[in-house]
């Protein structure tokens, strides 16, 4: 992890695991990775975007909806995906691009596939809710596993500001059921990857924090 301390990281870390195990909550809590930027004009610098596939699971539930053609939708019921989870092309015509409908079914998942034949239908049947939302969903091919898109879904996050005027961020990198070395293991590539994305690297990093869904946050770097 360069520029930071590996020692500080690992204690952060620690500390909140140790407060999850103090304070139980009802469900697994994510643990997030949150930063603060500096000299960096979001209105008028290059804006960045990047995904990145962690080596653990970052997330204890992560819901996936297939929108497929024919054949897509014959494989996911066949793998026992859940109904609720499977659209079709004439299942997003029914939401005739209202915005209420469209909004809640975004939500409905946390990411989705569709079939390369309806993928570049979306925004005509849809609008341009899903990348509004930061859902458009990734493409499935004829060919492509369905299981093993559904996992690199589930390992990958997204780093993105979410408007012009922001110069914070947070993204779940882990979960406090996994092992402190996964752990570990999703920050140190999830901090690397980010910080890679940034015009001028870490000169542009003015603070990062981790913490738990309902924790404190523990800084591990900057003042």
């Amino acid at each position: 992890m360069s520029k930071l301390s590996s020692e500080t990281v690992q204690e952060a870390v620690q500390a909140v695991l140790k407060h999850s195990q103090e304070k139980k909550r009802k469900f697994v809590e994510t643990i997030e990775l949150q930063v603060a930027l500096k000299n960096y004009d979001p209105a008028r610098d290059k804006r960045f975007s990047g995904t990145v596939r962690l080596p653990h699971a970052p997330r204890k539930r992560f819901t996936i909806t297939i929108i497929g053609d024919a054949k897509h939708i014959g494989d996911a019921k066949t793998l026992g995906i859940e109904a609720k989870y499977i659209q079709s092309e004439e299942d997003l015509k029914k939401l005739k691009k209202d915005k209420k409908l469209v909004k809640k079914f975004a939500f409905s998942a946390n990411a989705f596939l569709a079939s390369a034949s309806l993928i570049r239908k979306i925004p005509r049947l849809v609008g341009p809710g899903m990348n509004k939302y930061g859902k458009f969903p990734a493409v499935l091919n004829p060919n492509d596993s369905i299981n093993e898109k559904m996992d690199n879904a589930k390992c990958s996050v997204k780093f993105q500001l979410k408007s012009k005027n922001s110069l914070s961020l947070g993204v779940a990198v882990a979960n406090v059921e996994m092992p402190e070395e996964q752990i570990l293991a999703n920050m140190n590539l999830a901090i690397n990857f980010f910080v890679s994305l940034l015009p001028k690297n870490w000169q542009q990093v003015k603070r990062l924090y981790i913490k738990s869904t309902m924790g404190p946050s523990f800084r591990i770097y900057g003042f």
